[in-house]
């Protein structure tokens, strides 16, 4: 019995493999640019009623620390360090879930390919 020239056996022809590619390429294109908008971000969270506001870019990187006034209490350090440690951590599980909103949309890479 003779095979189809070209493709893969099973029916994939050289058109869909093509379309396959492309898709392929467009997707990794769209990932990549989602990747360099998270890098770009910049996201901050801010405990204790606003005394402390942590600020960090997309590589997790700290880029401000923001305490006022009013929250330095020599009697009362362990309090404002607590609130160091909530704003950076809050800053960061904002970021966590930004990056998540925006790379779904790449969870189900082999279905949007045709597999």
């Amino acid at each position: 019995m003779a095979r189809p020239r070209g493709g893969f056996p099973g029916g994939l022809g050289g058109g869909n493999m093509n379309q396959l590619m492309q898709q392929a390429q467009k997707m990794q294109q769209d990932m990549q640019k989602a990747q360099e908008e998270i890098a770009a971000m910049e996201i901050e969270y801010s405990a204790g009623g606003g005394m402390v506001t942590a600020k960090i870019n997309g590589e997790h990187k700290l880029l401000g620390l923001t305490i006022a006034p009013e929250a330095v209490d020599p009697e009362d350090v362990e309090m404002l360090q607590d609130m160091i440690v909530a704003a950076i951590n809050g800053a960061t599980e904002k970021l966590e879930e930004a990056s998540q909103a925006k790379m779904s949309r790449f969870s189900g890479l082999t279905g949007g390919l045709g597999f």
